[in-house]
């Protein structure tokens, strides 16, 4: 009995193991969404920890990064996640292929559902870049933020400006790996206020906060060893304000590109938003009233007008039938010079090459703005500009042109190869 009982364990330690297919199915997925004339690339890392599979969704033309999926499910050779958006749900439902290689299926919004092809990209999401927290103090402050470094460095570096309102680093994340992806080493970081920075930016002026971006411009050159010539500089609406002034306080800078600039005070371009806005609300003949008494508030604010002159203001149309629709400041708001800012008369003065970049559907900044700063550059003299035109780019540079999926917002599709090509040509 003894004799069989030592055949059946060895032939029990001989069976094969049972395989464990989370081996199998982790890593990082990579593909597109297709319906209709809309698409969408995107990339899905998938985990497994000690509890449960998890998973993030990353689409550089959405802005998005390492956004975690919900209700992540694996069972056998079927996976689900779901992603979440203020007004939709999306349903990602599929099947992984037989090498474990590649994800098939569906993604379904409401009753609308397309297919979805990912293929398996090897590894985890960071492999071509890697990612460095760093620090460092200007006027006073402990500012903070994230170098991005590509495995294969092309030598030269892209510094991210810092753009108006409470948004961090995160809202320049997507273009920061997506350049670093390209060979560049890219360095965005914490307005000052915001996310880990220390400090307050309301009524801060835009010449201080510059100056907390020429110290970032500085501190990333020391810190990565790149020429302040092998640096260019990026920014949008605000941050694209900033991009001349800038220029202009480090000659050595490679280049500057500003999207989505106004060719005006940042005052005038706010009014101008008003008014878009408000189009709709306000009787045409009624219009350029409103936006009076509105641009009457804004200089209350930007410390033009007295709060008397402007109370008498606001009471005298008080009972007009658009008057709901005019923003009353707070008494107790500070002045915020920034508003009384414009970047045209450092535009006269820049020499390095610089790259314009103006939606025609953008309803923020005056639709007139890319001429006046075509003109500025051509009384500097400047020999290396150019004015590129995105027909239904929006101002954050999204396609608001006609989609078959209307359910996702991305940029417009000639947008990132846009400022690639130029750059490649400028550090070429």
């Amino acid at each position: 009995m003894q004799k069989w009982l030592i055949i059946l364990s060895l032939l029990a330690s001989c069976q094969p193991k049972p395989v464990d297919h989370s081996l199998i199915q982790e890593g990082l997925y990579t593909g597109t969404f297709v319906f209709g004339n809309f698409s969408m690339d995107f990339d899905v890392e998938l985990k497994k920890d000690s509890l449960d599979w998890i998973a993030f969704f990353t689409c550089l033309e959405q802005n998005a990064y390492q956004i975690p999926f919900r209700a992540v499910k694996v069972e056998g050779d079927s996976v689900h996640f779901q992603l979440q958006s203020d007004q939709y749900t999306y349903q990602f439902d599929g099947r992984f292929e037989a090498d474990g290689q590649g994800i098939k299926g569906s993604l379904r919004v409401d009753t609308v559902a397309g297919p979805f092809s990912l293929t398996k990209a090897g590894g985890l999401a960071l492999e071509t870049i890697k990612s460095e927290e760093v620090s460092f103090e200007s006027n006073g402050l402990l500012l903070k933020g994230t170098i991005w470094k590509p495995v294969k460095s092309n030598g030269h570096g892209l510094y991210l400006i810092t753009s108006s309102g409470d948004g961090d680093r995160g809202g320049s994340r997507a273009e920061a790996i997506y350049f670093a992806r390209q060979g560049y080493t890219t360095f965005h970081f914490d307005k000052r206020g915001t996310g880990e920075s220390e400090g307050s930016w309301p009524s801060t002026s835009i010449e201080t906060l510059a100056s907390d971006d020429i110290n970032g411009i500085r501190f990333f050159a020391e810190k990565m060893a790149i020429p302040l010539s092998h640096i260019g500089i990026k920014g949008s609406s605000q941050g694209g304000a900033k991009v001349p002034y800038i220029l202009n306080r480090i000659h050595e800078l490679e280049y500057g590109i500003a999207v989505s600039c106004p060719g005006s005070t940042l005052l005038e371009s706010d009014l101008n938003f008003w008014k878009n806005s408000n189009r709709e609300n306000i009787a045409p003949e009624f219009l350029e009233q409103a936006a009076w008494l509105q641009k009457s508030a804004y200089e209350w604010l930007a410390g033009l007008v007295s709060r008397e002159e402007l109370d008498n203001r606001l009471k005298t149309h008080e009972n007009a039938p658009w008057a709901e629709y005019v923003w009353a400041p707070d008494w107790e708001a500070k002045t915020d010079s920034a508003l009384l800012f414009t970047p045209v008369p450092s535009f006269e003065q820049v020499q390095q090459p610089v790259l314009i970049v103006q939606g025609l559907s953008d309803g923020v900044i005056p639709s007139n703005s890319y001429v006046i700063i075509e003109q500025a550059l051509a009384k500097a003299g400047n020999q290396g500009f150019n004015i590129v035109k995105i027909p239904n780019a929006s101002h954050s540079m999204y396609d608001e042109g006609k989609t078959d999926f209307p359910y996702f917002a991305k940029l417009e599709p000639s947008y990132l190869p846009t400022l690639t090509n130029w750059i490649n040509r400028q550090t070429k």
